[in-house]
């Protein structure tokens, strides 16, 4: 599985899933750290990356784009230790096929996790 960890959250995260197998990105990897959430929606997009983040405005750039990809894992219910956000990645990563990610986007916090299918 192919993911882009975006810059609100920790590089530890890509570097965990590098560690579990999978191919992961952070922004800083690439300097995208100041880039637009449209630029990284596109790269996304683009590569193949499922987008791991804590910005509220990805769901919505999705939905005004009715667009089918990239998958989306958003963080969400405030500010996350990296125990925190670790542990909300395995949970999804165990309840959610990977195949399903990428048409996917999978709201996660500390209590639940909800997915809707794009477009949305």
């Amino acid at each position: 599985m192919k993911f882009f960890v975006d810059m609100p959250l920790s590089p530890e995260l890509a570097q965990w899933l590098r560690a579990e197998g999978h191919d992961a990105v952070h922004g800083n990897d690439l300097l995208m750290h100041q880039s637009p959430d449209s630029e990284i929606l596109r790269f996304a997009a683009a590569n193949g990356r499922v987008i791991i983040t804590a910005d509220l405005d990805f769901p919505r750039l999705l939905s005004a784009l009715g667009s089918a990809g990239p998958g989306l894992i958003l963080l969400r219910g405030g500010n996350y230790s990296e125990a925190e956000s670790l542990a909300c990645l395995r949970r999804v990563l165990i309840w959610i096929a990977h195949d399903e990610l990428p048409k996917s986007i999978v709201v996660v916090d500390r209590e639940r996790i909800r997915r809707r299918w794009l477009p949305v």
